[in-house]
């Protein structure tokens, strides 16, 4: 790297990224020996201010296009923007490493909020249950808190234990970040044109329709009769920001997914599709019989099911492969709440950038919160109900179990490729726990609300156990005091949840999540309307694929038992193929950028610097996603027109229109050029 990098000696370890070698030791940027200012006046306002702008934008965007947008890069690039505002106009000091992870814990609980309950909670009003403010807002609040102490038990495996095996995209493009507005120099100008050139790319792409979002063979007219008779089809998002990822997870991991999808797209749709000439009528109730089925409604009625049974049978045999982890966390709890019983002196805490919750305070703190989970139970929903304290005791165990079962792979999806299967969970969650309420019993809009509860309580725990894997490893990275974290994220999370509840409520309001008299234009709510439909189905008799569940964990199993990650190939399974074809042009990027020469020390160099672009890419698309979201909401609510059309543009937009998906694998693959090419400029130190 060039001598700038390493100005005032601040730069990550040279085993930051790899598996430790015997003996070896981590040593974090800031050693455990220092303590830097960490919880201070700015971050805590700081935190606090970003957590309830970002959950208000955050639960808009996700009810408005059907996904949330990534809070934890944007507001770590706020936090290090602050810093050099507070230096250079407000003539005060610059901001410690320490104070903006501070900043990005209380803050990313935006994301994490909006995501748990965005997703689950609007059902109630498609569904016109009878809710409140508080029913919904405490919904998100203990499933966060939940996830907190969930997770807590885990952190030294995953950060420690599993470090350099697992690639943390997004701990480490955060982390570049940070690090980059810190040091200065080479590394933020790097990673301040990576991340311009990536939202140019993102925003003339999707936002303005330069060029196809995705790449797919279905619209290639020499092979329309091979994808209507076969329906195969390959396809292939072009954003930056998913290269980007691509490029720091790794060919191993990437290949696996992508192996997932291939299974899905280019051989269970085609067989699905090739079955449905001999099957006249339909096979799942409500929907179009198969035959006359396209590809993705293959894939969503049939396929995606299979992969949602893989990732519930994944998440059972990581569970018994960190059965020893458990046991030990759980061993440990029950040895320090005896030693406080018997009256034992407190014990002496690690150093501190080991220093976390005690696991005494984490089994209290879970007891805890199921205490308050089943009497919110108990007195919500189940208030007027037949054996109400019955009911609410098994709620509250399923809650409990299907939270612990899929924490740790929320967890794992996250630190392998920065993005967890929230939903199928989720949806996972509601058929369960709507099959085993009804078979006691409860029915109607009570036996509707009461699922909708716990599916919200385990969706924002899951999503809090995502997102503090990664700040988790951002900490130990720099070296932050993991109890800080976790105790910022339960304070953020109160805030989140206010801010979460209001817009919901004046969102369906305003907007509505259905269509009605009163709301005949209403906002789309995709993910709470599918919520909803399967609790219609469900308790309309029309059950659940069960047989599609059992096929993929069978097919998880073997995977695992072929020495392959079974939660990686479920995850390529579940997931659209767009998502993750691009993954591999990144990983295979990385990896010709690694083999770019026969000097080790030059193609670590070279690496770090695409490690850098790739974080830059990252950060760009993340901001792009946030600022066309509200030009699109602007547009729509004062009816003018801010983002350029390109496919408008006459002649031009008709060759675009022609022309974009070519047009969009072209860019794409220059893209990736670009940044080979730029990597391998890097020259090592002198």
């Amino acid at each position: 790297m060039s001598d700038d990098s390493t100005q005032d000696g601040l730069r990550l370890p040279e085993n930051a990224f790899r598996e430790l070698r015997e003996g070896e030791a981590y040593q974090p940027v800031v050693p455990a020996g220092l303590n830097p200012p960490e919880v201070t006046v700015r971050s805590v306002v700081s935190g606090f201010f970003w957590s309830v702008m970002f959950s208000a934008a955050a639960t808009y965007i996700a009810l408005k296009l059907g996904q949330g947008i990534e809070s934890a890069i944007p507001i770590s690039i706020l936090a290090v923007g602050f810093s050099v505002f507070a230096v250079k106009f407000l003539k005060r000091r610059a901001s410690t490493l320490l104070e903006n992870v501070n900043i990005l814990a209380i803050g990313a609980t935006s994301g994490i909020i909006a995501g748990g309950s965005v997703f689950v909670m609007p059902a109630v009003h498609i569904l016109e249950l009878k809710t409140s403010f508080w029913q919904i807002f405490l919904v998100p609040l203990l499933g966060g808190i939940l996830g907190v102490f969930f997770l807590a038990p885990f952190r030294r495996y995953f950060v420690r234990d599993l470090h350099g095996k697992l690639p943390f995209p997004e701990a480490t493009a955060t982390t570049e970040i940070l690090m980059a507005g810190k040091r200065g120099g080479h590394s933020a100008i790097v990673l301040t044109y990576s991340a311009i050139t990536a939202a140019i790319f993102d925003f003339v792409g999707p936002a303005m329709h330069g060029w196809a979002e995705n790449f797919s063979t279905a619209t290639i007219g020499v092979l329309n009769g091979f994808t209507t008779r076969f329906k195969a089809v390959f396809s292939m998002n072009t954003a930056a920001a998913v290269m980007g990822l691509g490029y720091i997870m790794g060919i191993r991991y990437a290949a696996i997914i992508m192996a997932g999808s291939m299974l899905s797209f280019l051989v269970l749709v085609p067989l699905f599709a090739h079955l449905g000439q001999f099957i006249p009528g339909a096979i799942s109730m409500g929907a179009p019989p198969l035959g006359t089925m396209p590809y993705d409604a293959i894939f969503a009625n049939y396929v995606r099911p299979v992969g949602i049974g893989g990732i519930f049978a994944a998440g059972i045999i990581s569970i018994l492969k960190m059965s020893p982890v458990i046991g030990k966390a759980t061993k440990q709890a029950f040895g320090e709440i005896g030693h406080l019983l018997k009256g034992g002196a407190k014990q002496a805490e690690d150093v501190r950038t080991d220093r976390a919750m005690p696991m005494s305070m984490n089994l209290l703190g879970i007891l805890a919160v199921s205490l308050a989970i089943l009497f919110y139970f108990r007195f919500s929903v189940l208030a007027g109900e037949p054996r109400s304290t019955y009911l609410a005791l098994i709620s509250t165990a399923l809650t409990l179990v299907i939270t612990f079962l899929f924490v740790a792979v929320s967890a794992w999806a996250v630190a392998m490729i920065s993005v967890t299967p929230i939903s199928g969970m989720t949806l996972t969650t509601l058929i369960v726990t709507a099959v085993a309420l009804a078979s006691l019993g409860l029915a109607g809009k009570s036996g509707m609300l009461q699922v909708l509860l716990v599916g919200g309580v385990v969706c924002t725990a899951l999503s809090m156990a995502g997102s503090l894997v990664t700040q988790y490893k951002i900490g130990y990275w720099l070296g932050a005091t993991p109890r800080t974290i976790e105790v910022s994220n339960i304070l953020g999370s109160v805030a989140a949840s206010l801010a979460t509840t209001a817009v919901i409520l004046l969102m369906a309001k305003v907007y509505g999540f259905s269509p009605s008299a009163a709301h005949p234009h209403p906002l789309p709510a995709p993910q709470p309307n599918a919520m909803a439909a399967v609790l219609r189905g469900v308790f309309g008799g029309a059950g659940a694929p069960w047989f599609m569940y059992v096929i993929g964990a069978v097919i998880a199993a073997a995977v695992e038992m072929c020495g392959v990650s079974g939660l990686a190939f479920a995850m390529g399974m579940y997931l659209p193929m767009e998502l993750n074809s691009p993954l591999v042009l990144g990983a295979a990027v990385a990896w010709f950028v690694q083999r770019s020469s026969a000097d080790p020390a030059l193609s670590k160099a070279r690496h770090e610097k695409g490690t850098l672009i790739a974080s830059g890419f990252i950060a760009g698309g993340a901001l792009v996603g946030v600022l066309t979201a509200f030009l699109k909401f602007i547009e729509d609510s004062a009816h003018v027109h801010l983002i350029p059309d390109v496919s408008a543009w006459g002649g031009f937009g008709a060759f675009v229109g022609a022309w974009g998906n070519w047009i969009g694998l072209a860019v794409f693959l220059l893209l990736a050029w670009g940044l080979y090419w730029d990597a391998c400029r890097e020259k090592v130190e002198a």
